[in-house]
């Protein structure tokens, strides 16, 4: 990533446009809430997806897949072992690969889990404020004590100092969105505030930084795939009365994603710009 990257709208419906262009083959291991609409997010705005978490092929999928996406929603002993398998071959291999550490601080073996993936050489992460806080203070890169309710801009210092610690881009969703690379920190502003009432939106948004991620440089990547999310979102809640129906509301608008959509409905801005 260049220091004088220029993070403009246009730029995300470029990167918006060569992603459709690649469709590219993203694996996914998540959970069992957030399969059926990771995939149709991923199909909607112009990807491939594949669900494929079995030990016995994680590995040889990753070699076929442009990205990888880790999220740990839902645990078991075996579904582990397919996430440790998956992110070391993706990192052998040169593909980058999206850690969703979904529930972190809630329990010993997931938080342990989060830091230990962390530590694997994601990408991306990519979680809510209060993911973000706590894998930062279990990880040694910042405080313990998250309150589940932090807003996105509460997590900035926490993902700067998790960035840096783990050499990942960080991803921090909420009301507005930010990423941080630990020196630049860029905000995202769209979506809507149905979103968070509707189940795994946020996790389909990490597959959606997965299949950006094949196509651009991992700072970029989560910059603009944030952005196209957010549009479609804010685009998606004018056709709905409650969450009820924005999933499908939301792939459509995906799905239709554009330039003029994203000038409508998201923003980008540059925060800060230090020198790492």
């Amino acid at each position: 990533m260049s220091d004088h990257t220029e993070f403009s709208i246009a730029a995300a419906a470029k990167a918006l446009d060569d992603m459709r262009a690649a469709r590219p083959l993203v694996q996914n291991i998540t959970n069992y809430v957030a399969m059926t609409i990771s995939a149709n997010v991923l199909l909607a705005v112009g990807a491939s997806p594949a669900m494929v978490h079995a030990v016995d092929e994680v590995e040889d999928f990753v070699a076929i897949s442009s990205a990888l996406v880790i999220n740990i929603g839902t645990l078991s002993a075996p579904w582990v072992e397919g996430m440790r398998r998956a992110a070391t071959q993706a990192v052998a291999l040169g593909k980058p690969w999206v850690l969703d550490p979904v529930g972190c601080g809630a329990t010993k073996f997931r938080t342990d889990l989060a830091v230990e993936l962390s530590r694997l050489k994601p990408a991306i992460i990519r979680g809510n404020a209060s993911e973000i806080m706590s894998l930062a203070g279990a990880a040694g890169a910042g405080g313990k004590g998250v309150d589940s309710t932090a807003a996105s801009d509460a997590a900035i210092e926490a993902g700067k100092a998790l960035s840096l610690a783990t050499g990942a881009v960080v991803a921090i969703t909420g009301e507005t969105d930010y990423v941080t690379d630990g020196a630049i920190v860029v905000a995202i502003e769209g979506g809507d505030m149905l979103m968070p009432l509707s189940t795994a939106l946020g996790c389909a948004l990490s597959a959606t930084v997965g299949a950006f991620a094949a196509v651009r440089p991992p700072l970029e990547a989560a910059v603009y795939a944030l952005a196209v999310y957010a549009a479609a979102g804010a685009e998606a809640s004018t056709h709905v009365a409650g969450p009820g129906h924005l999933p499908a509301e939301l792939c459509d608008a995906l799905y239709a994603v554009d330039a003029a959509m994203l000038e409508r409905r998201a923003a980008i801005s540059v925060l800060e710009t230090e020198a790492a």
